[in-house]
């Protein structure tokens, strides 16, 4: 709380008004006595002023009264009003300093949450990274029209690939790059072309890393993704967004529409096709397949990219094993 300090009239005005002296009666020649015995006129002695005279007393003008009494409680009262009016301010002071000092102590306590939040989102996201990018491998497939790349990501132990069916449509050979750099060869299982999913496999191997599909039913808006592949053909690769928008009808080609689709802003590249969309929590909740086209410079737009949800991987993956069984 802020005082501000009313202005005080002195309470002790008294107005002087000095007493003048009474003119002092000017110096009269003094008439010459007769002398009763002789009847001659004697001539006083002359003095130069009426106060020398001997044996006078000088005029007296009127007391002054003595105000010295008054004078001392008026000083003093005068210090009590500045000494109140001292303490007041004091106690503004101290009360806007303390404020102050809670104010900067709070400022302090926000950066300092603020910070312990970011961090603890690095390390998740750190944390989240770790489990899913061994179980990302890049795809390398030759067709009749030359090589093309995309990811996959490996999601049991049995060494099956899930991957968009437009990475390996086509193939007549394909090879998974793992993330130690090893390169095996992977047989096409079977493919769900109406939502551009495809399993391919490879030969389990020692030590390798399955990743787990989450349930995409239970993602939100504005909540923190992260997309692992190979865009370009830059291996291991991850980039950060967040969910844009859930439940996109997005036509791919004339004859391919995602259903249900999961828009974000992590960007998506020629490669990331087939890779990982992983929440925070180190699952995957959708298969990144294609970044929308600025019809002007018929370019990928900057910031929308969309993924097939994971429950919906989980159906066509179960229904592609299951016949090719």
């Amino acid at each position: 709380m802020l005082y501000k300090e009313a202005d005080i009239e002195h309470p002790y005005h008294y107005p002087y008004t000095p007493v003048s002296a009474p003119e002092t009666p000017s110096n009269q020649s003094l008439a010459p006595a007769p002398d009763t015995a002789s009847g001659e006129v004697l001539q006083p002695p002359k003095y130069q002023s009426q106060e020398a005279l001997p044996g006078s007393v000088p005029p007296q003008g009127p007391r002054k009264q003595k105000k010295s009494g008054w004078r001392a409680g008026a000083i003093i009262a005068l210090a009590l009003v500045m000494l109140l009016v001292f303490g007041v301010g004091l106690f503004a002071g101290m009360v806007l300093l303390g404020n102050n000092n809670r104010t900067g102590t709070a400022l302090v306590t926000s950066t300092a949450s603020t910070t312990t939040t970011t961090t603890v989102s690095q390390t998740q996201q750190v944390a989240a990274i770790a489990k899913v990018e061994p179980a990302v491998v890049e795809l390398k497939v030759m067709t009749s029209q030359g090589q093309a790349i995309g990811s996959g990501v490996i999601i049991d132990n049995n060494g099956d690939i899930v991957t968009n069916n437009h990475v390996v449509n086509g193939a007549q050979s394909i090879q998974a790059i793992l993330i130690n750099g090893t390169t095996e060869t992977a047989q096409l299982v079977g493919t769900n072309a109406a939502n551009d999913l495809a399993v391919v496999r490879i030969k389990p191997f020692a030590n390798m890393t399955v990743a787990t599909l989450g349930n995409s039913s239970q993602l939100v808006v504005g909540q923190t993704v992260l997309a692992i592949g190979n865009p370009l053909g830059i291996t291991k690769t991850v980039t950060n967004g967040i969910v844009s928008a859930l439940n996109r009808t997005v036509p791919e080609s004339k004859t391919v529409t995602i259903p249900n689709a999961i828009q974000t802003d992590a960007p998506i590249n020629p490669g990331n096709s087939g890779g990982a969309l992983i929440s925070l929590q180190g699952q995957v909740i959708g298969i990144p397949t294609l970044a929308s086209v600025d019809p002007e410079f018929n370019t990928p737009a900057n910031g929308v990219g969309f993924a097939i949800p994971s429950n919906l991987v989980k159906t066509d993956v179960a229904q592609i094993l299951q016949q090719a069984s």
